[in-house]
């Protein structure tokens, strides 16, 4: 008798570390990026850090599989369906134009947490409430354009025109340059802008859009964001100053910029989507909008170009410097 209940207990230890495998999932999750830069990329490693500050760690219950489309819209539609198809839990969309075709290639198949959309409502995402739209949710990075222009005021006291360059099939950033068209005049600018279709057109684009303005600032466009060497490369040679949408830009070489922080968008992306790997429904979390900004100042930019920078906003801002 001893001698079976001897055996039993070895065979029941044996048992138990396959038992406790089995029972432990590892989800699959997508990140599908639309274009690399900066913020976005800012944006993806808040996710993932977003993830394992709310139970999710790579490796252990979770795999990533990280797709980027470069900012070609076909080739986001293939990441896309690569996520969709590849047996995804759940897809992480970061911008505009990814979240749109993760969405509707999804279908409401497998819950899209989008990160880096700056009008969630105005792209069919989210209702006027705040909630999805389908098995969706996700996080806003609206331009905090008035406190820019406030920024681009003080800094440059007799400017008068703004140039913006944006990308035409790019939603987010006409809504963007819209916003700029509706308060400009209360900061007496006026607004000059140029749409181009593709990436390469902005080594056209600027040089014409630079000999009509005072100083241009930089939208949350993600296909002109990817050739912001060559707008400052431009913008050296006329010695005028490029305001960025958000930190990453303003230590490439922009003056300043009144914006976000991306880590901290993606850390907010990622609780959501561990909300719904938990077992909450993407559709009955309504999208969050980060509203707090800083003031990013790049002094070396501003010293090279003689622009004198006000006490005040030398108080608050957090200086960079170029790398």
């Amino acid at each position: 008798m001893k001698r079976f209940i001897i055996v039993l207990m070895l065979v029941t230890l044996a048992v138990l570390p396959l038992v406790s495998a089995e029972t432990t999932k590892v989800y699959n999750v997508g990140i599908a990026q639309f274009a690399v830069h900066g913020s976005l990329d800012n944006c993806r490693e808040g996710f993932i850090l977003g993830m394992k500050e709310h139970g999710f760690e790579e490796g252990i219950n979770v795999v990533y599989n990280y797709q980027n489309a470069n900012a070609a819209m076909d080739l986001a539609a293939s990441v896309a369906s690569v996520l969709v198809e590849g047996g995804s839990d759940l897809i992480c969309a970061i911008a505009t134009p990814m979240a749109a075709v993760a969405i509707n290639t999804a279908d409401d198949r497998i819950p899209v947490i989008y990160s880096a959309v700056s009008f969630p409502i105005g792209e069919g995402f989210a209702q006027e409430n705040g909630l999805g739209t389908g098995n969706i949710t996700g996080t806003s990075d609206r331009l905090p354009v008035r406190k820019q222009l406030e920024v681009i005021r003080a800094m440059l006291p007799e400017a008068k025109t703004i140039g913006i360059l944006y990308t035409l099939s790019e939603a987010n950033s006409v809504r963007q340059l819209s916003e700029y068209e509706e308060l400009a005049g209360e900061f007496g600018f006026s607004i000059v802008s140029k749409g181009i279709a593709a990436g390469p057109d902005v080594a056209l684009a600027v040089p014409a859009l630079i000999s009509q303005v005072d100083c241009m600032s930089m939208l949350l466009d993600n296909t002109v964001v990817q050739y912001l060497d060559v707008v400052l490369e431009q913008s050296d040679i006329t010695g005028i100053p490029v305001f960025g949408s958000e930190v990453e830009q303003v230590i490439k070489g922009c003056v300043a910029s009144q914006g976000l922080d991306y880590i901290a968008l993606g850390k907010m992306t990622g609780e959501l989507a561990a909300r719904v790997l938990k077992g909450e429904n993407a559709a009955t979390l309504p999208f969050v909008e980060i509203v707090d900004s800083e003031l990013y100042i790049n002094k070396e930019a501003c010293d090279v170009l003689g622009i004198t920078i006000p006490d005040d906003l030398l108080a608050r801002a957090i200086l960079t410097e170029d790398k």
